[in-house]
């Protein structure tokens, strides 16, 4: 058994609640980039949006709003907003609409 693991049960106290790791994103330079990937998907092609300094809750309502001005799906994986097809367009004069400074990222 590893000494560095968290105690989760005492025969003292019984069940200890584990404590809860507040994950923190490292800062960005203040410009949202949007690329285009393929690799592990099957070929099809995702917009995945980096650079947003917005926490959890913010960057989930971001994500639901760009599904449904797109009209299509994604999701929020590791602070990025995933958007299924290539509509890097579309993301990019909305979100410099909404006072983004945005480049497009990769071919």
């Amino acid at each position: 058994m590893k000494d560095d693991a968290p105690l989760v049960y005492s025969t003292d106290r019984g069940r200890i609640t584990p404590v809860k790791e507040v994950i923190s994103r490292p800062k960005g330079d203040g410009i949202v980039r949007l690329s285009r990937q393929t690799s592990g998907r099957k070929g099809k092609g995702v917009c995945i949006i980096t650079g947003l300094d917005l926490d959890d809750k913010a960057l989930g309502q971001l994500a639901a709003e760009l599904k449904k001005k797109c009209g299509c799906g994604g999701t929020v994986i590791e602070g990025n907003i995933e958007i299924q097809g290539d509509k890097r367009d579309f993301l990019k004069s909305y979100l410099e609409e909404k006072g983004y400074r945005v480049k497009l990222a990769g071919g």
